[in-house]
């Protein structure tokens, strides 16, 4: 069971040009504001990464808006573990769970699953707040990242596990979000 004192959230390549690639942005959209409000309810640390922002532009604003004051790192490789200053944010954020959402599932999302795997950490791939430029890819990326030892999750399953319980002002705030 996810515990927050163990998890991170990461946020993954959700920029403007690739994201208008995206079949179904408008759930894809609803679903990754309710996993980065969720984790700010249950103060869960957030990696944020953008890929090559000056050819895929930057993070789509309403999800630049919930993630700020905090900027998004730069990044060429395709897994954040293979970036620098991502791989530090990861190691120093003290977590040994990451929950990852974000675009392409087949690509960035799977490739920093399989690399944070190998390193140690336990992953868990928010589906319904990944997508890729076709069904197929992310239905591919998905069995990918499950046969490498990553669970599959959604938001509302991981918001309401990382709850355990209907009760409290936590559990307001979650429930609003999702509703």
């Amino acid at each position: 069971m996810l515990v927050p004192k163990h998890c991170a959230l990461a946020i993954i390549d959700v920029q403007e040009k690739l994201f208008a690639l995206m079949p179904n942005r408008e759930a894809l959209l609803r679903q990754l504001t309710q996993i980065i409000r969720g984790a700010k309810v249950l103060g869960l640390p957030i990696i944020w990464a953008e890929q090559y922002p000056q050819g895929m532009g930057a993070t789509v604003p309403e999800i630049a808006r919930l993630l700020a004051p905090q900027q998004p790192v730069a990044k060429r490789s395709f897994s954040l573990w293979r970036h620098g200053e991502l791989a530090e944010q990861i190691k120093g954020c003290g977590r040994k769970h990451f929950l990852l959402a974000g675009i392409e599932t087949h690509v960035c999302v799977y490739q920093t699953v399989a690399d944070l795997l190998a390193e140690g950490f336990r992953v868990e791939v928010v589906a319904d707040a990944c997508s890729s430029r076709t069904a197929e890819n992310k239905q591919i990326g998905l069995e990918r990242c499950r046969r490498a030892g990553a669970a599959v999750t959604s938001v509302e399953i991981l918001l309401f596990e990382l709850l355990k319980a209907a009760e409290g002002p936590l559990f307001k705030d979650i429930l609003k979000i999702v509703k």
